[in-house]
């Protein structure tokens, strides 16, 4: 079992716990470490015995498990690139939500939408939880080709509501509410949702290896693969649904009670609203489910309970 899931099962299981370490390992400041001394983290981590405890005896060690989660992916052992690591979704994210939530115009909302589903969904794909066959060109091919599909289907379907009431000149007040400020927060809550799913299905092809308490992987199974990618897609739509839809609230309130007087200040505190939300949902849903999946014996496949007695099993999620 890579460090970092032994790392998750052991300090992860509480939903506190996995909130307080992606609070830290989402640091931006993290991305400024270089490859070289990621590698020396990983030897050091790797060679230390008490990898299950010392995080919280030694700040040393911390540092380090803490520079691992943000860095290497735990399926491949890899380094991930710069833009696609966990510290870098929130710098990345936030301009395009902000630039996506205020477009009125049909076109200029799918552009900034499809830049948006361009982004997270790269992210998934480079995050996500790794197939025994993902090393076959034919699997790479295949998720691209599903990814830039969800991506253009949900850039389609995000922009449509402003193309229907632009083309039909639908200008009364319940309508503007409706697509403006209610209809944006569910469409980008199940399209984020949805090209999680769809970039990330060979896992439901292919499945996902899954290992024992001790970390040896006893086989391949379909039915971890759903649930780690159902579990993913659900956290996404968590997280931009609500991004989308409490700054909406958020800024009614400020509105309603004239707490900034003049309208032209009004950009800045949305920006900020949008900002604060979106910086407070990004630990919330990546610990909504542990990082260090765990899935009953009942549930796994017979094949794979044919070959062990084991009654725990774990898997890892993906991002």
């Amino acid at each position: 079992m890579d460090a970092n899931l032994r790392l998750w099962r052991a300090e992860g299981q509480s939903f506190l716990q996995r909130f307080l370490l992606w609070a830290d390992a989402l640091d931006p400041l993290l991305l400024l470490t270089s490859s070289n001394e990621i590698k020396r983290t990983r030897l050091l981590i790797e060679t230390n015995e008490k990898t299950l405890s010392e995080p919280k005896q030694n700040n040393q060690t911390r540092q380090a498990f803490l520079l691992s989660l943000s860095s290497v992916h735990p399926d491949t052992e890899k380094i991930i690139p710069v833009m696609f690591r966990p510290p870098a979704f929130l710098p990345i994210t936030l301009p395009l939500v902000i630039v996506s939530s205020a477009q009125h115009r049909a076109k200029h909302s799918f552009f900034s939408q499809f830049v948006f589903h361009t982004y997270t969904t790269a992210f998934t794909l480079v995050n996500g939880n790794g197939t025994p066959k993902a090393q076959e060109y034919s699997v790479h091919q295949k998720q691209i080709l599903l990814g830039l599909g969800a991506i253009s289907y949900s850039a389609c379907v995000g922009a449509l509501p402003l193309m229907f009431v632009n083309r039909y000149a639908l200008k009364s007040s319940l309508m503007q509410l409706v697509v403006r400020k209610l209809l944006p927060a569910p469409l980008f809550g199940v399209t984020s949702a949805f090209t999680v799913a769809m970039v990330r299905s060979p896992e439901f092809d292919n499945g996902i290896e899954v290992m024992d308490r001790h970390g040896k992987v006893i086989g391949v199974s379909k039915k971890a693969g759903e649930k780690a990618v159902m579990e993913t897609a659900l956290s996404r739509a968590v997280l931009f649904g609500t991004t989308f839809f409490l700054p909406e609230v958020l800024m009614y309130c400020v509105q309603r009670a004239r707490l900034v007087k003049n309208p032209r200040g009004l950009s800045p505190v949305r920006m900020f609203v949008i900002m604060s939300v979106l910086a407070g949902m990004l630990p919330v849903s990546f610990s909504m489910f542990p990082q260090c999946g765990e899935i009953k014996r009942a549930d796994l496949e017979p094949e794979i309970l044919a070959s062990t007695e084991e009654t725990e099993f774990f898997y890892n999620r993906g991002i």
